[in-house]
């Protein structure tokens, strides 16, 4: 099956012989569960035989959407976790286990994840070093100097909207038996699987594309067999599961994520042209235009015509209180802080996504107090840039 009827089918509808089939997975709101003799609990405790004991483990409604998003991410297996940060420190721990402590990250990635590094890792002794994850010459020069255990990176950076070639880098990765992890919110399914790029871990904010409508705060850990299991491990210990009412919710949203994300797509390029020529822009950061830095990564690696429905602009000679004048015009376009919604979302990096990076290094990484970052949703295109103008004006 195609991505489109992956995203309808897979998970749902498992049989059981002479009982009547749920067409939705059903809500299984129990902690624990049990069986007809102690032999079977010991089995499944055991891993003997598959079934449900405790919900911190497993739940039906958590692994009908992780057999979902496997399918859609092609890997080999996924934790879905409380939150999207759940989810990637969960892939780090797992990745570091048994790697040297030190991972190479991207230098143009979101706010929390240098936070999740420095405040978090780093007091555990993890070192970090950070690299433009474009320049290949770059990569390769920190990889030989710092022998790192994880290399870190985002599919599409936030909110610069840069592209690594995640092939290339995933060879380097394995050269040195370091493991890639890639942060695919940006992306998503649709765009990119970077476990068949040769990533080792493709991580998600389920929050965003995935589930689609504002409704849950959720993560996906997707793994390939060589690190699925130590995934599987460190969740049992450390619990960060999305309970079954978040799982129903993302499970519902994906059966419509791939119209969605069409329509993004499609409207993402008529935003980002339209604000291309505007007079009041200084300039315009998307993958499908023509003076984009990464355009023929993008082509290389994107399906034809697809760019992803991110993008973000400067206002020009806008300072603070300008932009905070254009966000308080806004009609229909929400000014919130999140992305991949069904609505069209703009957001102010300087004040969220990056307020936590230091001003000077925003300033080195060109995130300037200027730039805007947009979430491009479904609505009728004419209505986002009518909005956008007038906020403009």
């Amino acid at each position: 099956m195609n991505l489109n009827s992956k995203a309808v089918h897979t998970g749902d509808r498992k049989r059981v012989p002479g009982q009547a089939t749920p067409v939705a997975t059903p809500i299984y709101a129990s902690a624990s569960f049990f069986y007809d003799s102690m032999e079977s609990i010991d089995k499944v405790f055991a891993h003997e035989m598959h079934g449900y004991a405790y919900s911190r483990y497993d739940n039906p409604t958590n692994a009908a959407l992780e057999e979902l998003v496997t399918a859609l991410e092609g890997a080999h297996g996924t934790l879905a976790t409380a939150s999207g940060m759940s989810a990637l420190q969960i892939a780090l721990t797992a990745a570091l286990v048994d790697r040297k402590k030190h991972v190479l990250a991207a230098n143009a990635i979101y706010g929390a994840t240098v936070k999740l590094l420095q405040q978090v890792f780093e007091p555990f002794g993890t070192t970090n070093t950070l690299v433009d994850i474009c320049d290949l010459d770059a990569v390769a020069a920190a990889i030989a100097a710092e022998k790192p255990g994880v290399i870190l990176m985002e599919s599409i950076s936030n909110p610069l909207l840069r592209i690594g070639q995640i092939d290339k880098i995933a060879e380097m990765a394995r050269a040195v038996g370091a493991c890639l992890i890639v942060d695919n919110t940006f992306a998503s399914p649709a765009l990119l699987r970077p476990l068949e790029l040769g990533a080792h871990i493709s991580v998600h904010s389920a929050t965003k594309y995935l589930s689609g409508h504002g409704d849950v705060v959720g993560g996906f850990v997707c793994s390939d067999a060589a690190h699925h299991e130590a995934v599987r491990g460190l969740s049992r210990i450390y619990g960060p599961i999305l309970g079954p009412f978040e799982c129903f919710l993302s499970m519902r949203g994906i059966k419509t994520y791939p119209l969605r994300i069409e329509r993004q797509n499609q409207n993402a390029i008529g935003v980002a042209q339209h604000l291309s020529r505007h007079p009041k822009v200084a300039k315009v950061y998307f993958p499908g235009l023509p003076d984009h830095p990464d355009r023929a990564t993008t082509a290389r690696l994107f399906p034809a015509g697809k760019f992803g429905a991110m993008l973000s602009f400067e206002i020009a000679g806008a300072e603070k209180q300008d932009i905070f004048q254009f966000f308080d015009r806004l009609k229909m376009v929400v000014p919130a802080t999140s992305l991949g919604d069904v609505h069209t979302m703009a957001l102010y990096p300087d004040i969220a996504s990056h307020r936590d990076i230091p001003p000077k290094q925003r300033a080195r990484l060109g995130i300037h107090p200027n730039l805007v970052r947009v979430s491009v949703g479904i609505e009728d295109l004419a209505d986002i840039l009518a909005d956008f103008d007038q906020a403009l004006a």
